[in-house]
């Protein structure tokens, strides 16, 4: 029986030849593509975002211009001096804020404790009769130190719940609002703090005058001075906005992001039982309701200031004017004869109108 049969098949010299130019070309690193035809475009959008900072001083500007036509009390230095001294005490709350967006975080808790932390150290300093303290008869140099030690422990609580625990930001200080809120109202027994001591009025008085203007305004400038120096300029400020814009890219690059967030925690904390010392001192007291209401304010400005709620993305120094614009812009309505309900309102609209054009500019609104 005849066994299959082979066919001997010798490939040509031309195919082999063809074979191999076509190899060496596949082998070769392929040419780089050519730049997407909306990269220009990118670019531009960069150097706008760049410029976005300087955004709100036009309307700043504006509204000035309307303030003087509505009244010409409005350019007067005592209500100037009066604006910035009132939007000094809750800039600082908008500082702290903007550090724990930028993160991609939030705290709602920053209002009650701006209460609780001035509140906390009268009710350990006053006597019991008649100014409603707890009776140890601390000195009053211990006031200011009280206050912020209690800042501090409400960021460390929030940062151990959040970082360690693993619990939704927005639920955990949104009960810690009400958690700090009740604890003031417990331990004021819904009493007002007054006769308070020299040193936790001093910072906040508007008869502290540092070179023509209130000591809390130059305390505001100074501090947003140091977070838009920390934040442009610095390792830290590069972290921030990495945790924020990526947590988990920050963490394989080498940044301890837990460490970071807990300390921002802590930081803004302090920042509003600070806010919370200047605001007991302009005032003279600390009442159950010191800084309630504040947290919509504080987010109004930072959102109109271009700190985004994603995380990431915004600067201190936007932060500072969205707050300036909106305590402008309450001025204005206020020397104009509108009520303070209307105020509210338009502090909301302001918000959404913010939103949308941050969304529009960044690019990620749908057209259909």
């Amino acid at each position: 029986m005849a066994g299959p049969t082979v066919i001997w098949w010798r490939r040509p010299k031309e195919l082999d030849q063809n074979m191999t130019d076509d190899s060496s070309v596949a082998l070769k690193s392929p040419a780089p593509d050519p730049a997407p035809p909306d990269a220009r475009a990118r670019s531009s959008a960069l150097r706008i975002a760049r410029l976005r900072d300087l955004a709100l001083i036009p309307a700043i500007l504006l509204i000035g211009a309307i303030g003087v036509y509505v009244s010409p009390v409005f350019l007067t230095r005592q209500n100037l001096t009066n604006v910035l001294q009132q939007q000094s005490e809750i800039s600082l709350v908008v500082l702290g804020e903007a550090l724990i967006l930028i993160i991609a975080r939030l705290d709602l808790s920053l209002e009650s404790t701006v209460g609780l932390a001035p509140g906390v150290a009268c009710w350990l300093i006053l006597p019991k009769s008649p100014y409603h303290g707890a009776g140890t008869l601390l000195n009053g140099g211990w006031a200011i130190p009280i206050a912020l030690a209690v800042g501090v422990l409400v960021g460390l609580l929030n940062g151990l719940l959040i970082v360690r625990f693993q619990l939704h930001g927005f639920i955990v200080t949104l009960g810690m609002l009400i958690v700090l809120r009740g604890l003031l109202n417990g331990v004021s027994q819904g009493q007002t703090f007054f006769g308070l001591p020299k040193s936790m009025t001093y910072l906040g008085a508007g008869t502290t005058s540092w070179f023509g203007l209130p000591a809390s305004v130059w305390i505001s400038l100074f501090l947003f001075a140091v977070g838009i120096a920390v934040l442009g300029f610095t390792r830290v400020g590069r972290s921030l906005y990495a945790i924020g814009g990526n947590a988990a890219a920050a963490k394989a690059a080498g940044i301890r992001v837990d460490r970071v967030v807990w300390s921002i925690f802590v930081v803004a904390s302090a920042l509003a039982a600070f806010a919370g010392i200047l605001l007991a001192g302009r005032l003279g007291s600390v009442a159950e309701v010191s800084g309630n209401g504040w947290i919509f304010t504080v987010f109004a400005g930072c959102v109109i200031g271009g700190i985004s709620m994603n995380g990431g993305r915004g600067t201190i120094f936007g932060a500072f004017t969205g707050i300036l614009l909106l305590y402008i812009v309450q001025n204005v309505l206020t020397l104009g004869g509108v009520g303070a309900n209307w105020i509210q309102f338009l502090d909301g609209v302001i918000i959404l109108a913010a939103l949308v054009v941050s969304r529009i500019a960044s690019g990620q609104a749908q057209t259909t």
